[in-house]
Order: structure tokens, then sequence, then C-alpha cells
């Protein structure tokens, strides 16, 4: 009777590691796919039968041609409300998105929803919801909109979403980046080194992720026993528009006292209060220190550079493909309202220069 051949048998004929082989066939560890392939071709060769996923190798053992997984068909519309560039963080997570989809044989089309489309609650012409398999929804801020989409009787994500959502669920699972943990660990630090003059600027009410920043600022600034002045609150300034940064100069360079540290809404935002600062003959961080969130290119390329919060946008991306590609198999789950990590980076304008 011949002997039974051993893993160790397969990795003297392969000249690999026992180890190596061992991950390849209990489908263990990290391994190079041709690695893993030769090995099982081999193991099958010398006739090895306790694999640990024998489904995975039927066919190779049956030398039967391995028939490929059908690709499935289908577009995912992506609903976007404004343009975005290659500083938002939309961009690379969309990218990221798609790429995930595509193996599956999945294709995205992009819809630009317009003023006139929502205030009409009408859909963009490009838009086709007999080719679509689901939705994903970028910088839509309108409750009314969101409702719509919702009643389509197909899978939708919100990325972030109408600060309204809070009180009226969307009908759809809704994706955020964690807009908390930075700006807690942000004023906690600031507390230590004696900065207890904090403001926020942004419109709280723009959508969901800056009203939880804001909401984040001020629980962190109670949690740590701060005052709140409500004059550093600059939260009423909405940050699109032809007339925004006059609005904001304005208000900006009629403060009596400048706060120690403004957290900002977005990189966008501090840039702005950046460009009001030299209109005023004023730097930072001497005179005033900035912190900003997204963690943009721009940010990183300022002098000095912003201190802000980093968004894993391809982690998002990961995650948006995940919660819409469940949802189709499982269309009966109940709503998700998922978060993606986030990361505080400190740089030059929140050194203490005083």
């Amino acid at each position: 009777m011949a002997n039974k051949v051993t893993i160790q048998d397969i990795a003297d004929a392969l000249g690999v590691s026992r180890n190596t082989v061992s991950k390849a066939i209990n489908n263990t560890g990290i391994l190079a796919d041709a690695t893993r392939e030769k090995v099982l071709a081999k193991a099958v060769e010398m006739g090895y039968k306790q694999f640990s996923y024998a489904n995975s190798v039927s066919d190779i053992i049956g030398n039967t041609p391995v028939q490929p997984t059908p690709l499935r068909t289908g577009e995912f519309a992506l609903f976007i409300g404004n343009f975005l560039d290659n500083s938002h963080f939309a961009s690379t997570m969309l990218d990221k998105f798609q790429h995930e989809i595509a193996h599956l044989g999945y294709s995205m089309t992009m819809h630009r929803v317009t003023p006139d489309n929502i205030a009409n609650l009408s859909f963009p012409p490009s838009f086709s919801p007999e080719r679509t398999v689901g939705i994903i929804c970028v910088e839509m801020f309108d409750q009314a909109y969101c409702d719509m989409l919702g009643k389509l009787s197909l899978p939708v994500l919100y990325v972030d979403g109408p600060v309204t959502s809070f009180s009226n669920q969307l009908a759809g699972d809704l994706l955020l980046m964690d807009n908390s943990a930075g700006i807690f660990n942000l004023i906690s630090n600031m507390k230590e080194k004696g900065i207890t003059k904090i403001g926020f600027v942004g419109e709280s009410n723009h959508c969901r992720s800056f009203f939880e920043r804001y909401m984040a600022f001020r629980n962190a600034m109670y949690l740590n026993g701060l005052p709140i002045d409500e004059r550093f609150c600059l939260n009423a300034i909405h940050p699109h528009g032809t007339e925004y940064f006059s609005s904001l100069f304005q208000t900006f360079s009629q403060m009596e006292e400048l706060p120690e540290l403004l957290i900002c809404a977005n990189d966008f935002v501090a840039i702005d209060i950046v460009n009001c600062l030299k209109i005023m003959n004023k730097s930072y961080p001497e005179d005033i220190m900035i912190c900003g969130f997204d963690d943009s290119a721009e940010s990183k390329v300022m002098t000095p550079a912003l201190t802000t919060c980093h968004i894993h946008s391809q982690a998002m991306g990961y995650t948006a493909a995940n919660l819409l590609l469940s949802r189709i198999e499982q269309p009966d789950l109940n709503y998700r309202t998922v978060y993606t990590e986030t990361n505080l980076i400190y740089r030059e304008s929140t050194d203490i220069q005083k």
C-alpha cells in the first residue's frame, strides 16, 4: 500500500516550506494566489486528500474545469448634489466603490441632481430606474428629495445626509465618518496646555456631518469643564454661495476678541478663515490656532500646514459597496447607520507660539 502523502512531501516536491503548503491547503494566512494555486495543484497531482475545505478544490480533484461565477449585471446610480473635485474625500471613496462593484460585474452611472430637480422632486433625465440595482447619494442634503428616493423600492445608501434625518429616518442605509473623536481629543489636549478659549465655525445645519462636528465641539467643551463663549461660535454662516466669504469676513473681523483656537467644519472653511486673517494682517498660529476636517490635499501644502481630521476614504468606499451589496442580498435588513474611523493629525496650525 502506498504511503500517505503528507504536507512535508508536497513541500519537498515544490521546494517550499511546510508552512507555505499548510497555509494553501488549510486556506489560512496571507499567500499569493499563484503560490496557493501551485500548491493545490501539486497536492492534487500527488494524491493528497485531506483538504480542510474540500469544496474549494473539488473541481481540481475531479479534473473538472472550474466554471467561473457568472458576473452580475446592472447599474448603481450615483446621485450627487454638487460637483466633486479631486480634493473632496468622496472622489477617492467613489473610486474604491467602483473598483469593488466592478469585480462583480456591476457598473456605476453618475447623475447630477440640479436645484430644479430638488425643487420639483424630479429625477435627472439620465437616470433609468429599470437599469438601476441600487443608489448611492453623495452631497444630497434635501430631506424631501432623499425621502422620494427611498420610495423607489431600490437599495439606497446615503453618504452623509440632511441634518433633519436625526428626526426623520431615511429609508436607506447611512454611511458617515466619525465626526467626534478627533475633536474630543483636540480639545482635551488643548485644555492640558492651558488653551480654553475655543470656538467653532461652519454652518451646523448644512448637513448631518457638520452638525455632528458642531455638537462634538460643544460636548467636548462641556465634558472638559470649559465654558463656551457663544461669540466664538460662527455656526450660522453658510459654507456655499457668492456672498459667503464677505459675510464670514465681516463677522470674523468684527469680533472684539479672537479665540485661541477655532475648530472649522471642514478644511475649506479653515482656508477661508486663513484668508480672513491675511486681510486683517493677522497670522496663524501666532494670533489664533486653526483646525480643519477632511485632510484635503490643500491642508498639507498650506504654510503653516493645517491640523485636521483624516477621513479614510477608501475604507468608506469599501464599506459603501458592502452596505449596498448586502442590502441587495437581504432587502429586509433593518436600516443601518455605519461610521468609519477618522484620525486627528496635528500640524503646525495648532502649534502654541505664545
